[in-house]
């Protein structure tokens, strides 16, 4: 569905974007992550068609967005950060105009019902856009996105601002848009990510660092396994006990504790179930276990890691970084 070879754009004797290669399927839902001035955001306006490229190409549907813009720029939703809005006009009065602009040939009146039903605006259809709350105003710039049933989606920092209700509804809209549509993310948000995305493209200084499934890109860099253990016995010596572990890497205290119990975190080397010989070693001395659980690296973690990888950033300073 989305073809991107070889992208370059320079300003000046700068590279915002440098050998960019990626593509994306129908049906996916690609998050695109990268710090501040990673070159993410220099992406999105190539792939919408507002920027040009210094080299490389981009097609949509096999349409090069070179050679046919308006072709290649009908089978894109955009919803920037700033949604498009006009507030003196209502939901309605809004989404007629967006469907004239965008000269869209669907049945008018059925085509806007279905996208109000799918991004439940029905009950503020007849406000003023002004008067909307900030979680509304963002299912009205969805909704625009929608208009022409665009098989490309592409939303920047979708719930920057939303209430926690109103971001868990805009994941949910987003995943649903996803069963039919090609879907790209991009955020800062890690748990967006997470929540949403079924892969991920990791951008620094204009180059991809990482292009991985969601769920595998967090396997791909832990050294072994993290576990979160409950113990009913004396705090100190547990954490001892454990550390003695053949294959344990390091243990750590919570600082929990639930009645006569203590909780710990402990790491494993790579290659090496820990789970059996924690078990003796605790049953040996007649302490409990009432919990034991994997406990994943999280994404924000994988994020740092790659970036300060892709940076030269040694493990020394990311321990004194308290990594």
């Amino acid at each position: 569905m989305i073809k991107v070879e070889n992208l370059v754009k320079r300003f000046g004797n700068t590279y915002a974007l440098n050998d960019v290669s990626f593509e994306i399927g129908d049906g996916e839902i690609v998050g695109l992550l990268g710090p501040n001035g990673a070159g993410k955001s220099t992406a999105m306006n190539i792939l919408t068609g507002y920027l040009s490229s210094t080299s490389g190409s981009v097609s949509i549907d096999d349409i090069d967005m070179v050679e046919d813009p308006i072709k290649a720029k009908k089978l894109i939703g955009f919803l920037p950060e700033q949604p498009p809005l006009y507030p003196e006009m209502t939901v309605d009065e809004f989404l007629n105009f967006v469907y004239e602009l965008k000269g869209c040939t669907l049945e008018k009146e059925a085509h806007l019902e279905e996208i109000i039903k799918v991004t439940k605006l029905g009950e503020v259809r007849s406000r003023l856009i002004a008067n909307l709350s900030k979680g509304n105003k963002q299912r009205v710039g969805i909704a625009q996105a929608l208009i022409g049933d665009p098989k490309v989606l592409i939303f920047d920092e979708p719930t920057v601002g939303l209430d926690p209700k109103q971001i868990l509804a805009v994941r949910n809209l987003m995943r649903n848009l996803a069963k039919n549509h090609t879907v790209i993310l991009s955020t800062h948000i890690l748990a967006e990510v997470q929540a949403c995305c079924e892969r991920v493209i990791i951008i620094n200084k204009g180059k991809i660092i990482a292009d991985e499934r969601t769920d595998s890109i967090v396997r791909a860099i832990e050294d072994g396994y993290r576990y979160r253990i409950k113990v009913c016995g004396p705090e100190k010596e547990v954490a001892s006990t454990l550390s003695r572990i053949n294959g344990v890497k390091s243990v750590e205290s919570t600082g929990e504790r639930d009645l006569d119990s203590f909780a710990f975190v402990f790491d494993s080397a790579k290659g090496v179930d820990v789970r059996k010989p924690v078990f003796n070693a605790c049953a040996s001395r007649g302490w409990p276990i009432i919990g034991l659980e994997a406990v994943g690296t999280d994404l924000e973690t994988v994020f740092i890691r790659l970036v300060d990888a892709a940076e030269g950033v040694t493990e020394g300073t990311q321990r004194r970084r308290g990594k």
